[in-house]
């Protein structure tokens, strides 16, 4: 890192950074943390499980729940008004946008009804028919027999296999 514009330093000196930086690798963890602070300070316990979950028992028997990956918050329980009193003192701590009833979240549709809720990848299946060219295929229960036993394809082509290693 080189020194700030107009400041005249010399061999061997350092600057200390005060906050954390954007960019830097440990910008997200620092983020984060001050995020976690912000929850318990309103008496919210943090997960053991998960790390990134939060929750609260209210007073009237009520229960909020929120959960955080990366910059993306879910927010929910049964107690609108610790929901709206938490979206208020968010949006005073951190940049927030508020962006409604969750519809999409990591790759996943979310859709509501009176029956309950439904959850699909609709959008990553259709992508995946899109890269392999079988976007106009024909639909099938299932692709395959049930408890087909699969054995090698002698005569087959050969596969790449590292298209499928991480």
């Amino acid at each position: 890192m080189d020194f700030p514009p107009g400041f005249e330093g010399s061999k061997g000196q350092v600057c200390k950074l005060k906050k954390s930086l954007y960019g830097l690798k440990q910008s997200p963890r620092a983020w984060f943390n001050r995020f976690a602070k912000a929850m318990t300070s309103r008496h919210y316990i943090q997960g053991q499980a998960d790390h990134t979950l939060f929750y609260k028992h209210t007073d009237n028997g009520k229960c909020c729940i929120l959960i955080v990956y990366v910059d993306d918050i879910i927010l929910t329980g049964d107690d609108s008004i610790e929901i709206e009193r938490l979206k208020k003192f968010l949006s005073l701590e951190f940049q927030l946008k508020d962006l409604g009833n969750l519809r999409y979240f990591l790759g996943m549709e979310v859709a509501r009804s009176k029956a309950g809720i439904s959850i699909s990848q609709r959008k990553y299946v259709l992508d995946l028919l899109s890269e392999v060219g079988l976007l106009g295929c024909k639909p099938a229960e299932t692709p395959m027999e049930p408890n087909l036993k699969l054995g090698t394809d002698k005569d087959g082509e050969e596969v790449d296999r590292g298209r499928y290693n991480g």
